[in-house]
């Protein structure tokens, strides 16, 4: 039986998306699960999986065309199957471009390849897609020197590779790019005013509407982290280099069993009644070119430490190349950002709504700890939790960051 592909609502203010490009035509046929496109949202470029297996039969949006939520945009059926007619949806359109082929990624070296393309001016802005930028990367391209043919003139993938059949790789094309130690000094210090990127503009519209419209508070503990770096170095030592886990990922299974616990923090506010979530979705915070972007971590309770571990870090890889699945990115019921990795002492964040609360990292430090009088070495690491004052309050906030210290500093609670 016929099955209508819709665009797919990664977040609850998610209105609509750009299909940027076709990875199946009519006639082929496509697997459950397979990618059967790409949508750029305000938030990253997504990959669109097939909901089922059988033959493409139609393709009902044209690449570049703007598309409300769950709106049908192709039909997967059987080659032979009568296919009721579906309607092509009214939607926004950009220019139609032909695509080009993928080209194979070269390596260049240390050098930036010059494009024969509109030279922009030293202070223009360059806007382009995630995946344009990703690609751009791996090919030693300058974005500045190509003209975008998507939307309000952003550079998009299609851009990069029809760019690079025109390259001639000679010697006469190659730029050698300054070394990591050249300072670039400007000649006069002039004011410079940049765009914001779709994902900064949502980032500034959700979390103004966050602090606008959430009473936010703030309870602070200190953690005793000695017995969890000595379990992490341990457990490091014996596992391969992919396989390594991090402290997060300690903190992840920690936050999603001390949950289970607090179930009034693991929901949302839902008109006049509070939505306690039946699953513990643990969204991690990933810092992404112009922002940053939640990955989620389904059933964090339920699944053991070196999957959390896995699992994590494909998705994180995945939002850093532009290549995020819908399943990445939706879903979560309590958040995590950590700034550890930085050397950050302390600090506080934001709630992304709808959720009810969201837990601040701090840097694991080694630091003069005083234990019954003495002075002696100790790692110690500071977190923050912000709740919705709507939800919860202090006493229970202060009680989910006491429980929370159970499982970090007994680590083996987590692995048994």
């Amino acid at each position: 039986m016929a099955e209508t592909v819709s665009m797919p609502k990664l977040g609850f203010d998610m209105a609509e998306g750009m299909l940027i490009r076709w990875l199946k035509k009519v006639g082929e046929t496509v697997d459950k699960g397979e990618v059967l496109a790409e949508i750029e949202t305000d938030k990253a470029t997504v990959e669109v999986e097939s909901s089922a297996s059988g033959v493409v039969r139609s393709l009902l949006v044209d690449e570049g065309a703007v598309v409300p939520v769950n709106t049908p945009i192709a039909v997967v059926g059987t080659a032979d199957e009568k296919i009721e007619t579906v309607s092509a949806p009214e939607v926004g359109q950009t220019s139609k471009v032909e695509r080009q082929p993928m080209l194979p990624t070269i390596d260049r070296g240390p050098q930036t390849v010059v494009l024969p393309s509109t030279v922009h001016g030293p202070l223009s802005i360059v806007r382009a897609s995630p995946v344009a930028k990703h690609l751009a990367r791996e090919q030693k391209v300058d974005l500045s020197r190509i003209t975008g043919t998507g939307p309000g003139g952003r550079v998009v993938r299609r851009d990069i590779e029809a760019a690079l059949l025109t390259v001639d790789r000679g010697p006469q094309t190659m730029v050698s790019a300054p070394s990591s130690s050249t300072v670039h000094r400007p000649s006069s210090a002039v004011d410079e005013a940049i765009p914001l990127t779709k994902l900064r503009q949502a980032i500034s519209r959700r979390m103004a509407e966050s602090k606008a419209s959430i009473p936010h508070f703030y309870v602070t503990h200190e953690y005793k982290m000695d017995a969890l770096m000595d379990l992490r170095a341990q457990f490091n030592k014996i596992v391969p280099e992919n396989e390594k886990l991090s402290v997060n990922d300690f903190i992840i299974k920690a936050v999603a069993f001390t949950l289970r616990q607090f179930p009034n923090l693991n929901a949302s506010l839902n008109s006049n009644s509070v939505l306690r979530h039946g699953q513990v979705n643990v969204g991690v915070a990933v810092s992404v070119e112009g922002g940053l972007l939640t990955v989620v971590c389904k059933d964090a309770d339920a699944k053991p430490l070196r999957q959390i571990a896995a699992e994590v870090k494909v998705m994180a890889a995945r939002a850093r190349d532009g290549k995020v699945k819908p399943d990445d990115i939706e879903g979560s019921t309590f958040s995590i950002s950590n700034l550890g990795m930085y050397d950050v002492e302390n600090f506080i964040a934001i709630i992304n709504p709808p959720e009810a609360a969201i837990l601040a990292v701090g840097s694991a430090r080694e630091v003069p700890v005083v234990e019954y009088g003495i002075v002696k070495p100790g790692w110690r690491m500071k977190a923050t939790v912000s709740v919705d004052h709507r939800v919860s309050d202090g006493v229970e906030a202060a009680k989910f960051m006491q429980a929370l210290a159970v499982f970090l500093e007994e680590p083996l609670r987590l692995v048994v």
